[in-house]
C-alpha cells in the first residue's frame, strides 16, 4: 500500500466515523492499515446512498466495478482494488461483503422499518458483517464471532437513536416503529406526548444495554493490545447513549457524540485498567 493510498483511507475514515477512527488509531501498525483500508470500502459505499440527492449510478457502478475486481479485473479504484487483496490476503468470505452491500442497496429503496425483526435484517449487513471483518482482521477465534456481531448491532443501534433527526432528512425511520406510540418520529408529532417519546427512547437504550452487555462477553477472546480500541470505540458508544437517556430530546438538537479529548482520556483509562 503506497502513502498516497494509505492517505486516501485514513481520510475516509477519519470524516466517516471519528469515534471508530480514533479509536482505531491504537491498534498496531499493521492491523490499523487493515482496518482504514476496510472502513474506506465500507464508508465509500455508504456515503453513496447517504447522499443529498443520492448517487445511486455511482452506487451501483462501485457495486459493479468490485464484483469485478473480485472475479480478477482490476477497477483501477484504490478503496476498491485494496479492498480485494485485503479480503484475499485474509480470507473474507465474499458472502460478508455481499451482505454489506445489499444493506446498503436497501437504503436505496426502503426508509421505514416497522419490526425489530426487519431492523436486525438491516443491521446484519451494515454493522454486524463489520464484526465479522474486524474480528478476521484481529485473528480471533471463531467463538468471539458471535460476539463481535452483536457488538456491531449495539453500535448501530445507538446510532439509529442518535441520529432521528439526521435520518428523518432522508425520510428513514430505523427504530421499530411498530414499538412507537406514533406514526412517525417527528419532533413535531412526538412533541403532542413527552413522556411516550421519552419511554420509547429509554425501551430502545435498553435493548441496545442488552446487546452491549452479552457482547462485552467476547472481551475474552481479544488481545489487550487490540481490545484498547474496541473497547474504547465501545465505550464511547455507551457515554452516547446515557447522554440520550438523560435527555432523550437531544436527538433533535444535535448530534451527540463524544469529542476527541474524552476518546484520549478513555484510551488512557483503558490502557491502565486492562
Amino acid at each position: 500500500m503506497t502513502e498516497k493510498e494509505k492517505k486516501l483511507f485514513s481520510s475516509i475514515f477519519q470524516k466517516g466515523s471519528k469515534t471508530y477512527f480514533n479509536s482505531s488509531l491504537f491498534f498496531p501498525k499493521t492491523m490499523r492499515e487493515q482496518v482504514f483500508r476496510l472502513y474506506a470500502f465500507v464508508r465509500v459505499a455508504d456515503n453513496y446512498v447517504d447522499a443529498i440527492p443520492q448517487q445511486k449510478e455511482a452506487f451501483y457502478q462501485f457495486k459493479h466495478a468490485y464484483l469485478a475486481a473480485r472475479q480478477g479485473t482490476p477497477s483501477q479504484d484504490p478503496v476498491i482494488d485494496s479492498f480485494v487483496r485485503l479480503s484475499q490476503e485474509l480470507g473474507f468470505p465474499d458472502e460478508w461483503a455481499d451482505a454489506f452491500l445489499a444493506a446498503m442497496e436497501e437504503d436505496l429503496s426502503k426508509h421505514i422499518y416497522h419490526t425489530l425483526d426487519e431492523t436486525c435484517e438491516y443491521m446484519y449487513g451494515s454493522a454486524e458483517v463489520i464484526g465479522f471483518f474486524m474480528s478476521r482482521i484481529m485473528m480471533l477465534p471463531e467463538e468471539a464471532y458471535p460476539y463481535a456481531a452483536l457488538l456491531g448491532r449495539a453500535m448501530q443501534y445507538i446510532n439509529f437513536i442518535r441520529d432521528i433527526a439526521e435520518d428523518l432528512s432522508f425520510g428513514r425511520i430505523y427504530l421499530p416503529l411498530d414499538e412507537s406510540p406514533f406514526p412517525d418520529l417527528k419532533e413535531e408529532t412526538c412533541r403532542k406526548n413527552p413522556s411516550a417519546f421519552e419511554q420509547y427512547i429509554r425501551r430502545q437504550i435498553f435493548r441496545y444495554l442488552e446487546w452491549q452487555n452479552e457482547a462485552q462477553k467476547g472481551y475474552q477472546f481479544i488481545p489487550k493490545k487490540m481490545l484498547i480500541p474496541i473497547k474504547t470505540a465501545a465505550d464511547m458508544y455507551a457515554w452516547t447513549a446515557r447522554k440520550i437517556f438523560r435527555n432523550p430530546w437531544i436527538v433533535y438538537k444535535r448530534k451527540v457524540k463524544p469529542p476527541k479529548w474524552r476518546i484520549l482520556v478513555q484510551v488512557l483509562w483503558n490502557t491502565l485498567s486492562l
